[in-house]
């Protein structure tokens, strides 16, 4: 198969493909996702085989209007209602009970479906076009870092997908919060560009409806919860406490350094970095500043995919309180190194 590169001009012509069953990756303000029609049990299967993807994992079905919904859940209770009005079109995602059509490849055998209204342009005109909801993973191979620009989605998928529309780089950068609203209080299943403070604003700071997602993780009800994600090739670790804590440990690392034995890779932010000198000759990227997460988290992917093309024997990267979109920086961060920290 050859995959056709479009511009957000054509979207004809790929909508037209998403009614033929075929598989179109598109941009989001999150990541580029992996689009096929949620409604054909025979083109969302396509999607598992394209990423390599577990078939326990559910999908996102992303929606360009309110009228859709009455497809796909069977209730769309206040809550619901509540943080839709705030925050559709943008970067949350609902898990609503399902309705009957959706497949079961959809929703991973599960009782619940999650959906979400992007905030890009072109996804919403591609969806609007193809007239049908688009189920929709980041358009990546498993388990690597998703794809920010249409470059990556080809760099994973090319020859396996129909078409990739090019739209450029994605603005937040990381996929959406996804927050289980079937239960009495909404829980959280994964942090992302809508933090815990925005959601706690628009429910009432009065009280904390918040509890840690306790899930059973042999069926996760969102994407993101089972799995290692966003992995670099070489084996990636995270520096520990505070900021000048973590300088420290960078200077001794330069000093241990010194002789070249080990191709390290650094992901800092450009405070570190002028606060230490790359005579070690590190490899390093530089995530922004850290008083803008917003711009880390447009760039973590990218930096992650860029020492790929390198000949790193590992990565060494910054970590940031867990607080605001550090959440999910630190989710997304924590994912991508298994769990590993630097001693």
């Amino acid at each position: 198969m050859k995959t056709k590169i479009l511009q957000p001009h054509q979207l004809e012509e790929p909508a037209q493909l998403l009614r033929q069953g075929e598989l179109v990756a598109f941009p989001t303000e999150t990541v580029y996702g992996l689009g096929a029609n949620a409604l054909d049990s025979q083109a969302v299967a396509k999607i598992f085989q394209a990423k390599g993807r577990p078939s326990d994992n559910p999908l996102i079905i992303h929606i360009a209007q309110l009228e859709d919904l009455s497809l796909l859940t069977t209730e769309f209770p206040p809550l619901a209602q509540l943080l839709a009005q705030k925050f559709w079109p943008g970067p949350l995602t609902l898990v609503l009970p399902a309705a009957p059509d959706v497949p079961a490849e959809v929703t991973a055998g599960l009782d619940t479906v999650a959906l979400r209204m992007p905030d890009h342009p072109i996804a919403l005109q591609l969806i609007k076009a193809a007239g049908i909801p688009l189920a929709a993973p980041s358009a990546n191979r498993s388990g690597k870092p998703s794809p920010t620009k249409a470059a990556h989605v080809s760099q994973d998928l090319d020859g396996k997908i129909a078409a990739i529309i090019d739209g450029g780089p994605c603005d937040v950068g990381i996929e959406s919060t996804v927050v289980d609203v079937t239960g009495a209080k909404p829980v959280i299943l994964r942090p992302g560009g809508i933090t815990l403070e925005m959601l706690s604003e628009a429910l009432g700071e009065s009280a904390d409806p918040f509890s840690d997602a306790n899930q059973n993780l042999q069926r996760p009800r969102s994407p993101g919860m089972k799995y290692t994600h966003y992995a670099p090739q070489a084996p990636l670790y995270l520096l520990s406490g505070s900021w000048e804590e973590q300088l420290e440990e960078l200077h001794k690392l330069q000093k241990a350094n010194k002789s070249k034995a080990r191709n390290i890779g650094l992901l800092i932010t450009q405070e570190s970095y002028n606060r230490i000198e790359n005579e070690a000759n590190f490899v390093v990227q530089v995530a922004g500043s850290r008083e803008n997460l917003k711009q880390i988290a447009a760039g973590l992917f990218d930096s992650l995919r860029a020492f790929d093309e390198t000949e790193v024997d590992l990565i060494i990267a910054e970590t940031y309180p867990s607080k605001g979109l550090g959440l999910a920086l630190m989710n997304r961060l924590s994912k991508a190194a298994g769990g590993r920290t630097w001693e």
